[in-house]
């Protein structure tokens, strides 16, 4: 959620906070500000709403000058956005100003305990609350500000990064994670700080990772020492070589980063299966299963976590691996998952599947399944990410860097990932014939020239939009496979557009939301000719004759559906397990469309973050 950008070195610090902060909007905030040192003063500036009006706000009314400094995106928890609650935060005296990500859970204790001893506070917030409790303490305990932050973060119940900077000491800043992401970019005598490393790509490919309960000094012309927060012990930098380029977060032309992600699917999906798959010989390689193959072969079962477009990859996945490998398979919500004292024993694999890699609810149930001896697989986008640090093995999509809150092309490289195990795990069970086998590697390889085929629908799908932009409910219905398929549709469409959407299996249409269908409604039907075609067809009659608007979606040179539906998409054909590869594109086109039509924030819809990083 919130985005946390710093500097310290030989140059202006303003330009670099300022577009890191803008790389980070995709994360979703309420609020931004900044706190540089010029050398004598500190100077905060900060605003309600986007990066861009607190640009404006600074050249009217603040500086820009100095080579030290920090900047903040929030999205609020504690207290509703604006100015006063926005960050940076400075503590009582001035001396010391901080930035925070997550949530103090023990916030209201301490603020009355600090209240007793004299404190005042200005916002509704947590992180004013941090920020003067390690005032406090340095005071009392005549310590310098890291072994304050150490004490401080302590005594505190939650989740955090944070950076805090002293304007008595001005060659250093002190940061802290415990839940939320930070990275360290090194450069020559100077550093970078940030939620991830988009913010300082172009000046670094070295970046360090906090891992939890990590702090650490990052200071002037010294390396950077970092430290347990409990225990104090030391730990050594581990700096790894970034392997994103300042292009791939960059929009290249397109109106919105959501469209171009639409367009990059067929090059994510091969990325994502390239070494991997190997057709010509039969051979699918994936060392995170190889290695543990044992484990795979002797689970009971598999269960799935995951939250969002996620959640709906893991349903998926879940048709594949029962079908494929024979494996039983449950698909759980990660935020539901570790309240409902859940049976989990060491014969189970749990796969936990995350595009940013740091979903705090997905974390903590990937943390209860090891606590209860599982073997955790990771399934994430982003190298070094905690899920690709906390589980015992797994496998990265190489979809690149998503930056549009909806996800896309990290629905379709999950939806690869989880096929190729699966398959893998069919052939290593015997679940699957070897021309079967075969079979399923050599459409899978065709897969991306077939997603660009479908791309070429996007015309059709933008008249569409334009008929359809102005309803206020939608139904998405799909069987089997496509089931999910209808689920993240409907997701899309409510996340960047704000209409009403449900997804369900067409077959529990006649359980209940055959009620709401009228002359009004258009309804989603995804009818490929692979997998229950007929009772789809049937589906569709029933919408038909009650007046419904039918969109099918369905497979090319489809007639019998042409008949009946308002609209048709085409799709090219597939083997069924593999549709939603291709099923899911139209839909993304679809949402993509009315929303910009409707002159919605595409790439920021409002109330969502990217990652979402507490609970």
């Amino acid at each position: 959620m919130c985005g946390i950008v710093g500097y310290i070195g030989h140059r202006e610090a303003y330009p670099i906070i300022l577009e890191g902060l803008k790389r980070l909007e995709y994360r979703g905030y309420d609020s931004a500000g900044i706190a540089l040192y010029d050398g004598t003063d500190l100077n905060v500036c900060k605003t309600k709403g986007k990066v861009a009006d607190l640009e404006s706000r600074i050249e009217k009314e603040s500086t820009t000058k100095g080579s030290i400094g920090i900047g903040h995106t929030r999205w609020a928890t504690h207290g509703v956005p604006n100015d006063i609650n926005a960050h940076p935060h400075y503590s009582n005296s001035g001396d010391l100003v901080i930035i925070h990500n997550g949530i103090i859970e023990n916030y209201s204790a301490l603020r009355k305990e600090l209240i007793s001893r004299g404190y005042s506070f200005k916002s509704d917030t947590d992180t004013e609350v941090l920020v003067n409790l390690i005032e406090d303490i340095k005071r009392k305990e005549k310590t310098k500000l890291g072994k304050a932050v150490q004490i401080a973060l302590n005594q505190v119940v939650g989740a955090y990064a944070i950076a805090v900077f002293d304007k008595n000491k001005p060659d250093e800043i002190v940061i802290a994670r415990l839940g939320s992401p930070l990275a360290v970019g090194v450069g020559d005598n100077e550093f970078f700080i940030a939620s991830d490393a988009s913010p300082f790509i172009e000046y670094t490919k070295n970046a360090i990772y906090l891992e939890d309960e990590e702090m650490a000094i990052v200071r002037l012309g010294k390396e950077i020492k970092i430290r347990k927060i409990k225990d104090d012990s030391s730990v050594d930098p581990y700096v790894q070589e970034l392997q994103m380029n300042l292009e791939q977060i960059e929009k290249g032309g397109y109106e919105h980063f959501m469209l171009k992600e639409i367009y990059e699917q067929p090059r994510a999906i091969l990325d994502t299966f390239r070494g991997r798959l190997l057709s010509n010989e039969a051979i699918i390689k994936m060392v995170g299963v190889e290695d543990n193959m044992k484990k795979f072969l002797n689970a009971d079962r598999i269960i799935v976590v995951a939250c969002g477009t996620s959640w709906h990859a893991g349903l998926v996945s879940e048709y594949i691996f029962e079908d494929l490998a024979r494996i039983p398979v449950e698909v759980e919500y990660a935020s539901e998952f570790r309240y409902r004292n859940p049976v989990i024993t060491e014969k189970d694999i749990v796969i936990a599947i995350s595009q940013s890699g740091e979903t705090a609810d997905t974390l903590a149930a990937i943390k209860l399944a090891k606590s209860k001896g599982a073997f955790v697989f990771g399934v994430c986008n982003v190298v070094g990410s905690s899920i690709a640090r906390e589980t015992h093995a797994g496998a990265y999509t190489h979809a690149g860097p998503e930056i549009g809150v909806a996800s896309t092309k990290a629905f379709t490289t999950q939806i690869t990932v989880l096929t190729l195990i699966a398959l893998r795990l069919a052939r290593a069970k015997g679940t699957i014939s070897s021309s079967d086998f075969r079979r399923h590697l050599i459409e899978l390889e065709l897969i991306p020239e077939k997603v660009e085929k479908t791309l070429l629908s996007d015309k059709n799908v933008k008249t569409i939009a334009s008929i359809y932009k102005d309803a206020k409910n939608c139904l998405y219905l799909g069987r089997g496979y496509n089931f999910p398929v209808a689920l993240e549709g409907a997701l899309k469409l409510k996340e960047i557009s704000y209409i009403h959407a449900e997804g369900y299996p067409a077959a529990e249409m006649k359980h209940g939301p055959i009620a709401l269908i009228d002359e009004n409604m258009p309804i989603v039907v995804i009818a490929t000719k692979m997998g229950h075609y007929e009772k789809v067809v049937s589906n569709i009659e029933e919408i038909k004759s009650r007046e419904g608007k039918i969109i099918g979606i369905v497979t090319e040179g489809d007639e019998t559906v042409k008949k009946l539906a308002d609209h048709v998409i085409e799709v090219p054909e597939t083997l069924e397990s593999l549709t939603p590869l291709l099923t899911t594109i139209p839909l993304q086109l679809l949402s993509y469309h009315i929303a910009v039509m409707l002159d919605k924030n595409v790439d920021q819809p409002r109330n969502l973050a990217k990652s979402v990083t507490v609970e």
